[in-house]
């Protein structure tokens, strides 16, 4: 008789506490499902603000490539057209200046100082072969060792003088007392070593 009373009480205890089990388990449901309903409700909401995040960038970006490209160029193109004048010039100046002909408008006056008869004469057509401007000829009376050609100093005759003897293989002198009062101009006084040389 001890055993069924004892059996009755069980069921209803197991009853219970299986109702308190599914009641736990629905909490936990519900729970669960409010939980993850309010994690889809954060993670949806990041979206929207993401997304107008976005277009501001843009703008930004398109202006500061826009405005860098634009100095660039203007300072590149300004600083290779001023090196080409320079060129151009530099390479007009030098063929300018032609070559000038050699001054020789002083007068030359050739005198014989040998025993050779015409050695001042063929001496003076020598000269203005050259282009020496030879407006006398004559004899020397005097002493001079080899041809000479001889100037007044500090006289444009000088530099011809000194052209004149290199020219024709010359020595060059400034005038001695015997030709100083002379007329003015270069005085080539010839001897027979120019008749051996002109040979």
């Amino acid at each position: 008789m001890t055993s069924p009373e004892q059996a009755g009480p069980t069921r209803p205890a197991r009853l219970a506490g299986l109702g308190l089990l599914a009641l736990a388990l629905i909490a936990l449901v519900i729970g669960l499902i409010q939980l993850l309903g309010g994690g889809d409700s954060e993670q949806a909401a990041p979206p929207p603000p993401s997304s107008e995040s976005q277009p501001p960038p843009p703008p930004p970006s398109e202006t500061p490539t826009s405005a860098p490209p634009a100095p660039p160029t203007t300072s590149a193109t300004s600083t290779v057209p001023p090196p080409a004048p320079p060129t151009t010039t530099s390479s007009v100046s030098p063929p300018a200046p032609p070559p000038q002909p050699p001054n020789r408008s002083e007068p030359v006056r050739v005198y014989n100082n040998s025993f050779i008869e015409g050695l001042a004469e063929r001496a003076a057509s020598d000269f203005r072969a050259s282009g020496w401007n030879v407006v006398d000829t004559g004899p020397h009376q005097g002493k001079v060792p080899v041809t000479t050609v001889y100037y007044r100093p500090g006289t444009a005759e000088e530099a011809q003088a000194k052209e004149l003897a290199q020219q024709f293989g010359l020595r060059v002198e400034p005038r001695f007392d015997g030709i100083k009062d002379a007329s003015p101009g270069i005085i080539v006084i010839v001897t027979r070593e120019y008749d051996e040389k002109s040979k």
